[in-house]
This record gives structure tokens, sequence and C-alpha cells, in this order.
């Protein structure tokens, strides 16, 4: 049976939050239908954003967690396997994690650990943000938040310790699975022939040091000149190929020749196999 193709955009992402009524040029085609790559993410507790923390919703926002929590909320929960995942194709297994993390698209750039934390305004600041306060994510809580909803493996969201990772929890508790390390491609068109969808790749600051982690999209992302494209959270000064600034936060992103994400990339990390 042939599968129909599916292109998810800002419409079809009732969870997405469009800031300023930004709209992407850049667009996802998946492969398999949106009931079975994602239908349970669309209805049932794993659409339920107040059963995603370790605690229940009612003490979210408990006065007593302020010195325990911080600015960064309340832990992520690790998700189960999703049902029938071991009969799933690493292929089905990458485009779940992107379809996941694009639910998220407009979400801000906040260091949370849970996607909808929104703390009310007398809780602790991160001195360091420089968004306005709100729902989001840093970039390695967001792809640890990606595979553990996608999939119920749960990465660190300490950046340094995701970036070296040689295993990982899941899938679901009492489980790890490998994690292969990959060096970088020779050129900018080789990453897109040797980077698998679902890919983690890590990028340094100007100093040298690690300092982001972007989801690959690979072959199913689609933009208007044919240029690969990334899913991240991250700060603003990025411009789409519109030449419009794209908003701080969740987005889709092109990973240009001479963007900071491929003259400052590091390495790769590979959770999910390749296709047997």
């Amino acid at each position: 049976m042939i599968l129909r193709s599916l292109v998810f955009t800002f419409a079809l992402l009732g969870a997405a939050q469009a800031q300023d009524a930004y709209k992407s040029p850049y667009s996802v085609k998946f492969s398999f239908p949106e009931e079975e790559l994602m239908g349970d993410l669309l209805k049932g507790p794993r659409s339920d954003w107040k059963d995603f923390a370790t605690v229940p919703y009612r003490d979210w926002y408990n006065a007593a967690n302020q010195a325990r929590w911080g600015y960064r909320g309340p832990s992520a929960k690790h998700f189960n396997p999703p049902a029938g995942l071991a009969t799933k194709s690493p292929r089905w297994s990458r485009e779940r994690v992107i379809a996941t993390g694009m639910r998220f698209i407009g979400y801000t750039y906040q260091h949370h650990h849970v996607p909808d934390w929104d703390p009310p305004a007398d809780w602790p600041r991160d001195p360091e943000q420089k968004t306005p306060a709100g729902k989001g994510l840093d970039c390695s809580n967001f792809t640890a938040f990606a595979y553990n909803l996608a999939l119920g493996i749960k990465p660190t969201g300490d950046i340094k310790a995701q970036s070296e990772m040689a295993e990982v929890k899941g899938p679901g508790a009492n489980r790890t699975i490998p994690v292969k390390r990959i060096e970088l491609p020779e050129s900018h068109e080789d990453f897109e022939r040797e980077l698998l969808t679902g890919d983690l790749l890590y990028i340094k600051n100007t100093k040298g040091s690690l300092s982001h982690v972007v989801l690959w999209v690979g072959k199913i992302g689609r933009s208007p000149d044919g240029t690969p494209l990334i899913l991240d959270s991250t700060g603003s000064g990025n411009y789409d190929a519109n030449g419009k600034e794209i908003p701080d936060g969740i987005h889709l992103r092109a990973f240009k020749p001479r963007s900071w994400y491929f003259r400052q990339a590091s390495h790769i990390l590979r959770i999910i196999p390749e296709d047997k």
C-alpha cells in the first residue's frame, strides 16, 4: 500500500503558538499518514500537556517549589514508549521525532524542562534570560523532550552531558540504548548525504565551547531554495528564505553554508539507527 504524504504547517499544529503571526516558508513532508505517525500525540494522554511533568499539574506553581525548582520549573517525566514501537521502522521513529518537535513550533526560548511551564511573575527569573517569560524550552531541553515524548527515549537536558552521550535511557524505564557518534562531514553538501532525519547536530560558540544542539530534518524538509532544514530552539537573529527574521524559540531554520550552524558545527549523535 502506498502511504499518502503529509505536509505539516502551522495550521496543522494545534499546540503551536505562532509568534507575531510569523509565517515560515519552510515545511516538512512526511511519508506516513498523520494518524499513524502522531495520532496519540494529538489525542489521548500524550497530548495532554498537564501530564508532561514528574509532578501533578496542581503542584506546578506551588510556592513551596520555588526554591527547589527555580526558573527551570518541574522536570519532564520519562514517557513509556508508544504502542507498537518495536514493530516500527527506524524511518518512522525518525519522522515521529520531527513531527513531535514541530508540535511546539512557536514556543519561545526558555530555560525550562517542560514546554508548557509558564511561571507567574513572582517566580524566580533566570538573570541571563533575554526573552520575555513564557512557555518554551532551550535547545537541549527541546531535543531531549522531543525524543522523550516521541519515543520514550530520554536524553539529559544538560547540553554538555547530552553531547557526550554514549548511551541514553529508554525506550521507557529501566532500559538504555547505544548512541553513535558521527564526526563532521567534509563539506556542506555532505551533511545532506550523511546525516539522517532526527540526528542531533551539536554546535560550538565562537570561543570553541559546545553551546547548541539541533534536530536534523534532512530529506523530508521543504525549503524554497532547497536548503537543508534543521529544527531547534534558539534566539532571534536568524533570517529565512524570504528575508524575514525568524522569532526566537522553536522553529524550522535553514542549514546554510554561511550559517553558524555549519561554520561552528562540532559533531553528530545518532540515537535512531540506520534502516536495516
